[in-house]
This record gives C-alpha cells, structure tokens and sequence, in this order.
C-alpha cells in the first residue's frame, strides 16, 4: 500500500488517527452505474468523483471514504430509463428495454428515494460517529446532487453541536464560467476528466467521425476532442475551488451550527 493513500479502508487504526487530527475531513463520493456512450465505462460516474476526491484528499487533506455506486432510484433520471435513444442503449446492452421501464424495481419511485435519502443518513452519522468535522460528499452522478442536499439538510437538523459540517457538490458548478463545455453526459467534459483521473478507460475509436451524429447516450460537444490535459486543468481548478469551502469550514465553523446555515 502507498504511503500516499488516502481511502480510509485501507489504512490501520494509526494512520487515520494522525490523517483525522492532521486534517479532519471526510469525501464520500456517490454515483450510479449508468451508460456512458459506448466509449466509457458505466461507472464513469463514480469512478470519476472516488479519484477526484482522492486529489482533494492528497492535497488539501482528509480521508476518502468507500465510493457509493449502488441505492439510487432506477427509474428517474437514468440514461437506459429516461434518454431519448433508451432503446439503442439497450440493444448495445443486449437488454431488453423493459427491463428499465416504470414500475420494474421492486419498490415505487417514492420508496426508492426515501430509501436512498435513509441511506445517506445513515452513511454521514457513521462518519461522523468516526471524528469527522466536516463532509464533502461528492454526486459524481448529477441528479444525485439533490438527493445529497436533501440529505445534507435534514442531517443537520438531527445532530446534536457541535454539528459536522456536511456540503454537497459535482464539480462543474464550482467552475462553470471557467470552462466550456462544463458539465455533461459522457461527451468533452466527462470524458476527459475521465482521462485525466483514471487514464486508459475510453475507447474513442467507437464515437462517430462524423461529427453530425450523435454518439448513443452521451453528449455530442466535441467529445472526439476529449484529452486529458483538458481534464488535468478541470480537476485543479475543482479541487482549489473545494479548498476554499473546506478553509471556510475549518476556521469558522460556528457559522454552519444554527439552522439555515449557508451551504
């Protein structure tokens, strides 16, 4: 094991303990499994945010927790659910469509997001009962985002103070007037950071040459032009955006204790 390594499983008793006390925040990244284009890994989602908030980790400082791909509803904005070009997507999969169609998963809509929100509850209580004072909790997924903030709310009313700070983000938003694209499914954006924080995943050669059809179940902005540098550059400017909220955090705590607290 590196002496680099960040991700709280891996490391024993000791070393969270100077980590915790050096820096005492928390990444818990969330995602989904989910098409990608026939160029990425379904996992982008997740795989993507676990390394971006490695690099957080790394350096600003902190432990990263086990990534999240699973408990998300299966119905709602889900690309083999909801896209326009479902039915593509699921013959590359060699699925049939119904398989994602309302009323599949054994539980309603409503359950499934009541049981997510449950789940995420329970995950920022455990962290905190670790000695966490603050958690970023990275959507890697996007529509996750909400759930995360719903979430973050609720468990800040049922702490007892001091409160562990909880924030929720994707990334793009924190530096959406600096880049462009910024922000999308699978196409320039995604696919480079993709390329960046985990290199070797993509196939480009199964996207379109013709840059008039759209690639199945991802963004078409250019993403024949993804490269890493492009992610290289997204990532550093996430992380020192996530750096100044953390800062904050840390030295004024006392502002996020009271309800209402700007998040």
């Amino acid at each position: 094991m590196s002496e680099e390594t960040v991700r709280y499983e891996r490391l024993r008793p000791a070393q969270i303990v100077a980590r915790r006390e050096a820096c005492p925040v928390a990444y818990l990244p969330i995602g989904t499994i989910e098409w990608h284009g026939e160029h990425n890994p379904v996992g982008l989602d997740t795989i993507k945010m676990h390394a971006l908030l490695e690099r957080c980790a790394q350096q600003i400082g902190g432990l990263v927790f086990p990534p999240l791909y699973y408990g998300e509803h299966r119905e709602q904005a889900l690309m083999e659910a909801n896209a326009m070009d479902r039915d593509k997507i699921a013959e590359k999969m060699h699925l049939p469509p119904s398989n994602f169609d309302p009323g599949y998963m054994y539980h309603s809509v409503e359950q499934q997001n009541t049981n997510y929100h449950h789940l995420l509850l329970h995950i920022m209580h455990e962290i905190k009962s670790l000695g966490f004072r603050v958690l970023v909790i990275g959507a890697g997924h996007y529509p996750l985002l909400d759930h995360a903030r719903a979430a973050v709310a609720v468990f800040h009313q049922t702490q007892d103070r001091p409160k562990m700070i909880a924030w929720a983000m994707t990334g793009y938003e924190l530096v959406s007037d600096q880049f462009q694209p910024c922000g999308d499914h699978a196409g320039k954006w995604e696919t480079s950071l993709l390329m960046h924080l985990d290199p070797g995943m993509q196939d480009l050669s199964t996207l379109p040459t013709d840059r008039s059809v759209a690639p199945i179940g991802a963004s078409n902005n250019g993403i024949q032009d993804a490269n890493a540098e492009f992610g290289r550059q997204a990532v550093e400017a996430i992380v020192a955006e996530v750096k100044k909220r953390i800062d904050e955090f840390l030295a004024h705590p006392e502002r996020y204790q009271g309800h209402g607290a700007p998040m």
